[in-house]
């Protein structure tokens, strides 16, 4: 057994025949009586004390706290005592991520998870708080996948508290705990004619933005970060290197999403419609912080702009020139007089994204290959959303037979 356990109530001393006697001390009968003691790994002294008739108590703590010692499971109880809210603060604050996702969880955890479990101390954690969490999200009137990046956001912090020593092991990881349930959502690509038709409704300088998105897969705001040095229009190329995006209202320059540059195929289609939009609407040097706000100025001769020739705001384009194109292809109703458009969330700029994908993989290009040009993480994720999109393999072997034996109608 690690430690000792003092009695506080008595102490021993030498009687008058020179034995050693138990009497009572001035705290008889008031406060806890035991304290049990022991060295902790960093060689200082910790102790509990616990009430009259616990001391078997006492020792199966001081045993308890020796065997997680030995498996390297020994949380200091003072380290155990810091609240979930004041350790996420301070983790927060450490992250190197780049300050629009840090700004993301902070705001994630602020609104959901503080008033929630800020509170509790992170020794206290068991599987239960994160059920009773995960439970409260799920009744909330989020999104699912947006209660699912708040879980997955909590996750983190207890992981982290694990590994600095607060929390003996993550209750987000038993086996009865589940994040937030998510209905399984299929994506639907738009057809061609509403992409034509969505081009045609918006006015002449934004056209050419359709035809980057849906011919080479660009997200909105690499779409409205791409510069003329990134196109190689008597090539066959376009490198994605910069994007737009807005960090507390500011915009600044950043590198995509995941901070890999990639290079995608540009079609000949899309190079002649980026030609005719740059010969009407001349490429425009910009300068913006480069990834936070008070980062260093940088310059990018930027291929879209808006009316004034500055950057094209993401909400203002959104608002101004996407839903009405939306609702002159009939995608989203018309609003009536003075009232604004509906939300279009599966109709925003990504749509162009959906579009792109089905279409190379309906032509038969790999999941690989797709996963490469969309810029995701891996291939594992654009199956996981385009999986759907994808040729049976029955449709495969019906077409090669038919190719074989001559029997295939005609294309």
């Amino acid at each position: 057994m690690a430690g000792h356990i003092q009695d506080r109530w008595y102490k021993t001393e030498a009687g008058p025949d020179g034995k050693s006697v138990k009497v009572k001390t001035e705290r008889y009968g008031t406060g806890m009586r035991y304290r049990a003691r022991y060295v902790g790994p960093d060689g200082a002294e910790k102790s509990k004390s616990f009430p009259d008739r616990q001391k078997r108590r006492a020792e199966e703590w001081l045993t308890e706290t020796a065997a997680d010692m030995s498996r390297g499971q020994y949380v200091d109880p003072k380290a155990a005592r810091i609240t979930f809210q004041q350790y996420a603060e301070r983790w927060i604050a450490a992250q190197t991520t780049d300050p629009a996702t840090r700004i993301l969880v902070e705001t994630h955890l602020r609104l959901h998870a503080f008033p929630r479990i800020g509170s509790r101390p992170l020794g206290s954690f068991r599987p239960v708080h994160i059920r009773e969490f995960v439970r409260d999200l799920e009744h909330a009137p989020m999104a699912a996948a947006y209660a699912r990046n708040i879980y997955a956001d909590v996750r983190a912090v207890l992981s982290a508290a694990v590994d600095d020593g607060h929390l003996a092991r993550n209750p987000c990881s038993a086996a009865s705990v589940r994040p937030p349930a998510v209905s399984a959502r299929r994506v639907v690509p738009w057809l061609p004619s509403q992409v034509r038709a969505v081009r045609n409704a918006l006015a002449e300088r934004y056209r050419a933005m359709v035809d980057v998105g849906s011919g080479c897969g660009l997200r909105q705001g690499e779409i409205l970060g791409l510069a003329d040095d990134a196109v190689q229009l008597d090539g066959d190329t376009l490198r994605v290197t910069t994007q737009v995006k807005l960090i507390r209202g500011v915009a600044v320059f950043a590198p995509p999403k995941g901070n890999k540059d990639r290079d995608v195929p540009l079609p000949s289609s899309v190079a002649s419609a980026l030609r005719r939009h740059m010969e009407n609407h001349p490429p425009v040097g910009i300068k913006l912080p480069w990834r936070k706000p008070d980062g260093p100025l940088v310059e990018r001769r930027l291929i879209f702009t808006n009316r004034a020739n500055g950057i094209v705001w993401r909400s203002n384009f959104n608002i101004q020139e996407w839903k009405p194109a939306l609702a002159a292809s009939g995608l989203i109703p018309t609003p009536a007089p003075g009232k604004p458009h509906a939300s279009a969330r599966e109709h925003g700029m990504h749509a162009l994204r959906h579009f792109y994908a089905s279409v190379l993989l309906d032509a038969g290009e790999s999941i690989k290959a797709v996963s490469e040009y969309l810029g995701h993480s891996d291939p594992a994720m654009t199956l996981r959303v385009y999986a759907h999109l994808m040729p049976s393999s029955k449709e495969r072997a019906r077409r090669a037979l038919d190719g074989v034996f001559g029997t295939a109608p005609p294309s």
